[in-house]
């Protein structure tokens, strides 16, 4: 079982963050009953709270702003269907977005609870980290 959590949680990120990755690729990862808690942070600093539709609808935006994402996971420690994530996140944007200039690379260490039954994510709970950017 924890094998199987680990998978999953790696071939989430990897699709969350492929730029070339599809909608449909994402949500055949997801819930229908997806939960995503994204704690204050300096992009979103009243954090947020997510369900499926928002996520997709975020994922799709994301497309959009970036050009270049990556999401490297350090680690993953497993226990039966949860999975508790150590990662760090790069963010190149594409275009002028507000206070985001074309090229500004965003970096965030993150750290995650992931909830996976059946092999979807059912509940994510994030804390990102943005290092400072000028």
């Amino acid at each position: 079982m924890d094998s199987d959590t680990e998978d999953v949680v790696r071939g989430y990120y990897a699709v969350a963050c492929d730029l070339g990755s599809t909608e449909d690729d994402l949500r055949a990862l997801l819930s229908p009953d997806l939960r995503v808690v994204e704690h204050p942070n300096a992009l979103t600093p009243g954090g947020a709270v997510r369900d499926l539709q928002t996520t997709l609808s975020g994922f799709r935006a994301g497309k959009s702003l970036l050009r270049e994402q990556v999401f490297e996971v350090h680690e993953i420690l497993t226990a039966g269907e949860r999975a508790a994530v150590r990662a760090t996140w790069r963010g190149t944007v594409g275009m002028d977005a507000g206070p985001y200039p074309a090229g500004l690379e965003l970096v965030a260490d993150v750290a995650a609870l992931l909830t996976i039954r059946d092999g979807l994510v059912v509940d994510q709970e994030t804390f990102d980290c943005y290092r400072p950017w000028s």
